[in-house]
This record gives structure tokens, sequence and C-alpha cells, in this order.
């Protein structure tokens, strides 16, 4: 195929993606009760999460700020078209988060045919374990990373003069950029896998610099969660769970290699 052939394939692939996103986002749109009662939820004070860091409080004897019956800080909207704007993008939003496998089958099959054989055979295992990866990472933002950042921000005063009025957008781009992020997060394992194939990263070095990879993800976790030990150790607990099975996964691949190589 020629260039302008490729870039023709290429935009077929986009429009595809494109219109299931669009397709999902309708859907979306028309749950506006649902998707936003789920979106909402972290800012009451008796979401589940708030109650399990209370009882973990409670449990190690010392009082949680978690203990709360509600948060103090309302959402508003302060502009005309707020609250339209905050339905039609968090819906496109939803619409790229549960379209995502269709999105990476579309970019898979896109690269496919400049593979060999044997690589076009990792097709389905790769995009059923990054999809996974990435809802796996798109759940503990929101059920973890969001409540602990809401709970926080939301709380948090530099004077009793001042009230915390948060608005839509503001609190939205909290959920969706920490879903996200985790979401991406997770695909480490798959981007390790990447990197070793191509030679740039190897065992040796991740399992040389796992001292500075710890100290990275706790600055992470303190940076995201309240500032207590507790909740900086339960959100930096799977993180590293995912570098060490990288270094697994990396350690597989390079033997794999060499066997092929023997």
């Amino acid at each position: 195929m020629s260039f302008l052939d490729h870039l023709e394939e290429l935009r077929w692939h986009i429009i595809r993606s494109v219109v299931a996103v669009v397709l999902v986002a309708v859907v979306a749109f028309l749950c506006k009760d649902f998707i936003f009662s789920i979106i909402f939820a972290p800012k009451n004070g008796d979401f589940f999460i708030y109650r399990m860091f209370c009882e973990i409080g409670h449990w190690f004897k010392f009082e949680s700020a978690f203990c709360t019956q509600e948060l103090p800080f309302t959402i508003q909207s302060r502009t005309m078209a707020g609250q339209f704007s905050a339905h039609i993008w968090t819906s496109i939003w939803a619409g790229v988060i549960i379209a995502f496998p269709y999105i990476l089958y579309q970019l898979w099959s896109f690269i496919a045919p400049g593979l060999y054989e044997n690589e076009r055979k990792l097709a389905r295992g790769f995009i059923l374990i990054a999809s996974l990866l990435f809802f796996l990472g798109v759940l503990f933002g929101y059920y973890l990373i969001t409540p602990l950042s809401v709970n926080f921000l939301g709380s948090y005063s530099v004077s009793p003069e001042v009230k915390n009025q948060i608005d839509i957008d503001s609190y939205i781009s909290v959920v969706r950029s920490s879903v996200l992020s985790c979401g991406i997060v997770f695909e480490l394992p798959i981007i390790i896998y990447f990197l070793t194939k191509l030679g740039v990263v190897t065992p040796v070095f991740m399992r040389k610099y796992r001292k500075h990879a710890v100290v990275v993800v706790l600055i992470i976790a303190a940076v995201i969660t309240p500032p207590d030990v507790t909740s900086q150790i339960i959100v930096a607990i799977p993180i590293m769970i995912l570098y060490e099975i990288s270094i697994f996964i990396s350690a597989y691949v390079l033997k794999k290699n060499k066997n092929k190589v023997t």
C-alpha cells in the first residue's frame, strides 16, 4: 500500500472509533440520571468508601476525617450552559471509556497487517488484557482515588471565612482525571511488554531502579490522597504490585527472545 492508501485506511479506523464513541455517548446522554448519580456519589458523606476508611480508623484507634455524614461543600453551575455542557462532555467521556476495547481493536487492526504472523496471534490476548487492565484502573480511580481526592479537596479550608462552592465542571474534572489517569497507569504491564520487545527496558533495569520507583509512587500517593499514612499506603500498594508484575513480564519476554535466538 502507498502512503496515501495507509492514510485512507487510518481514516476509516478513526471514523469507526468515533462512531462507536458517539453511539455509546448517545446512550450515556439518555441515561443522565444513572450516570450522574454515579458521578456524584463520592460527594456524599455516606459513600461506602468513606465508611470503610472510617471503620479502618476506628480499628487503629484514631479519629478519621472520613467519619462524616456530609462533606462541607456544594456543587453549583455558574454559567447558563454549565449543566448542559457538563451533560454533553460527561456523555462523550463515558463513550470513550466504555468503547475503549473497540478503539483498541481498531488501532490493532491498523497495525496488525505490518506485523509477522506470530505477532498477529497476540491480538486477541492483547486486546483482552489491555481492556481488562484499563477497566480495573478506571474502577480503582473511581472507587479509591476519586473519593480520597474529593474528600480532601472538598474539606480543605484556608479560613472559616471561605466557603467551598465547587463548580460542576471542576468537580467532574477531578473525577475524570482520576479515572482516566488510573486507567492509563494500569496499562503499565502492557507498556513494559512492548518496551522490552523493543529492547528499551530490561528486568535488570527495573530491579535496579525499584527503590526509585517506590519513592515516586509514594510521592504520587501523597499528592492525590489526604495527608494520612493509611490512605497513601492503600493507594501505593496496587501500583507497586503492577510494577512487580511488569518486572516478571519483562523477564518473561527477554527469556522468550533469547530462546528464539538459540
